[in-house]
Order: C-alpha cells, then structure tokens, then sequence
C-alpha cells in the first residue's frame, strides 16, 4: 500500500532540506494525518510518511507528551566524528591518499516500537509547578495552595534548583510539636524527583509513597508534578475503556451461548491461530464475534429483531476502539471512541434485558 503524506509533511520536509530548522508539536503532527492520536497502526503510518522523506524527529515522535514540541532533522544528515584526526594543513603525497568526502550515514528507521509507558507522555508531567522561595513566607505559601486548591508547593530558586516540598503535611507535624510560623524553609520536607523517562508503572510506588513527586525532563528541568489524584484521574481515564470492553464483551457472550455447535464456533476462529481449541463461545475474541454473526445463517439463530448489518458494523467499531484500548496508551481515546463505547455497552445491556 502506498505511504499518504500529507502536504504540510512534504512542505516541512523540504524545508528542512534546505538547511532550515522546523519544530512542531507531535499534536500538530497527527493532525496532518487527521489523527487525534497515537495507535499502533497510527504511528506506524507516520513512521513510513518521515521513512519515505528520509526524516526523523527529536525526541521521538511517539515517546514525549502528545503536546510536546520535536524537532524535525533529516536521517541523511551526520556529524564528523569528535576525535576524527583534522587534515588542515596536510598535503596528500598521493591522490588515493587524499581525503575522501564521507558518504552520508542513514539513520535506520525504528527496527521496534517501545512498550514502555513514559511518566514524559502525561500532561502533568509537561506543566511547569508553582512553585515558592525558601525565603517566602508560610502564610503567602498557604494562601497559594488554598488559592489554588493544592496540596503541596516544590521549594525552588530557579527551574532546576529544587530544595524541598512545602505541604499541609510537613506545616502540621511541625506545628504540632509548637514550631513558630516563620520561612518555608523551616516547613519544608526532601521533594521526590522522577525523570520523564522512566516508566509510569515503576513510578506508582514512588508516587504513593511520597504523594507527589517532580518530573524532570531531559535538561534536568522540572517539567512538572505529578501527585497521587493526578495518578488516580489518569488510570480512572485509561480504566473506564477497559471496564466497558468487558462489559461489551460478556453482553456478547451471553447472547452467543448455547446457540452454536462447536464446529460452528471453531469455524469462526481466526486461520492465523488454528491450533487454538475452541470448547465454547467464551474461548472465541470479541473479533471473532464479528466473523460468527457475519454469517446470515448464524445470525438467524439469535433471533433478535436487530439489523444485521447495522450491528455488525458497530461492532467492527467497537473491536477496533477495543485493540487501541489494550494498548493501554497514556495518550487514552478520543471522547468520540469513549462515546462509542457506553452507547453500545448501554444498548447491549438493555437488548439482554429484554431477551430476559
């Protein structure tokens, strides 16, 4: 299949062969694809779209925030080595000795995509903390975070320089044992510090443990804080998909059950997996669902006064919406897919209400 690329890619491409600099968010990027996000078979397209122009970004396009800005470099483009030897000021005594004009690196595309979840890939890991002075006042640091509803403030002197964590924790066990108010900075605790790189899943035990902790990103500025509440919101956004396709997926099965005979069952079964045994419907995937009911004569046996085709197609949506969702990308599905979901899990529970 031919690689699509869309004319703002080529523009840019041409730009940056012309020796001009050009960044842009990875948001904008996919929309020039008209994609709102990063799925595997999406990404994958925009990896051949850059292959095909012989360009890359930097960072990654699919590792950073999906707001983040990269920069687009040509993959032909390769810088002399550091401790190559300088030939100014040489004489070749002979012309096969003469210094031959390097012939351009290509950087190989991407041979694997990384699984890992990045702390980097969420929002409040790219949003710069308010922050206070340790030389700042206890009550101008308390009517911050009741100003702005937070519950801890980092303690800096500049971007990088981070020298503890103000809370309502650390101002009440120090008030408890009679501490006068005074400076933050004799409030403060040790602030915990995560870089964006690391993994989301190895970050939980330190985000619990400490409550919050600072992200820094890749200068070893802290981009952002993320506190327990922001972990709880984003795996309540990744879990409501997952939950939904479950609840899809049992609504299925319950209508499928004790309708089919085996043979029909494994009939359906997808060609590239035929060694799997098949003893009942629940050993079937929510895709091959699709490829049981596509069958007229199967579709009969549920005896249902639903379109056939109208359900099908929906359910072909829900598979796809379902693949993306097992992904478990930080990045999480459009509202529209999201949507999609309820409406057909709502619609499957009331169709069994009435089966009942």
């Amino acid at each position: 299949m031919a690689v699509e690329i869309p004319d703002q890619l080529k523009e840019l491409a041409a730009q940056v062969k012309d020796g001009c600099a050009r960044m842009e968010t990875v948001r904008t990027l996919l929309s020039w694809f008209g994609f709102e996000r990063r799925t595997y078979y999406k990404v994958r397209q925009v990896r051949k779209a850059l292959n095909k122009l012989k360009l890359k970004t930097e960072p990654d396009f699919n590792e950073g925030w999906i707001d983040g800005s990269v920069t687009f470099i040509s993959k032909t483009k390769a810088a002399a080595p550091a401790d190559s030897p300088s030939t100014e000021g040489m004489e070749a005594t002979d012309s096969t000795e003469a210094a031959q004009p390097a012939a351009p690196i290509a950087v190989p595309a991407k041979a694997t995509e990384d699984p890992t979840s990045r702390i980097g890939r969420l929002a409040a890991a790219n949003r710069p903390p308010l922050c206070v002075v340790p030389d700042a006042s206890v009550a101008e640091a308390i009517t911050l975070m009741l100003q702005h509803d937070y519950s801890q403030l980092p303690v800096m002197t500049s971007e990088r320089e981070v020298k503890g964590m103000f809370s309502w924790k650390s101002l009440g066990s120090r008030l408890a044992l009679g501490k006068e108010c005074g400076k933050v900075r004799d409030f403060m605790e040790p602030a915990a510090e995560i870089s964006a790189d690391a993994s989301l899943f190895e970050a939980i035990q330190q985000i619990v443990e400490h409550e919050c902790v600072l992200v820094r990103d890749s200068t070893k500025r802290v981009s952002g804080i993320i506190t327990t509440a922001d972990l709880g919101l984003q795996f309540a956004q990744l879990g409501e998909p997952f939950l939904l396709s479950g609840q899809i997926e049992t609504h299925l099965r319950s209508l499928i059950a004790d309708k089919y005979t085996k043979d029909e069952l494994a009939a359906a079964r997808d060609p590239a997996d035929s060694g799997r045994e098949i003893e009942d419907v629940a050993d079937l995937t929510l895709g091959e669902y699709v490829m049981l009911l596509e069958n007229p004569k199967h579709w009969a046996k549920l005896a249902i006064r639903v379109d056939r085709k109208t359900f099908i197609e929906e359910l072909k949506r829900v598979v796809r919406i379902r693949n993306d969702v097992m992904h478990f990308d930080p990045d999480g599905i459009g509202p529209e897919d999201l949507e999609r979901l309820r409406k057909f899990a709502r619609f499957l529970s009331e169709l069994q209400k009435k089966l009942n």
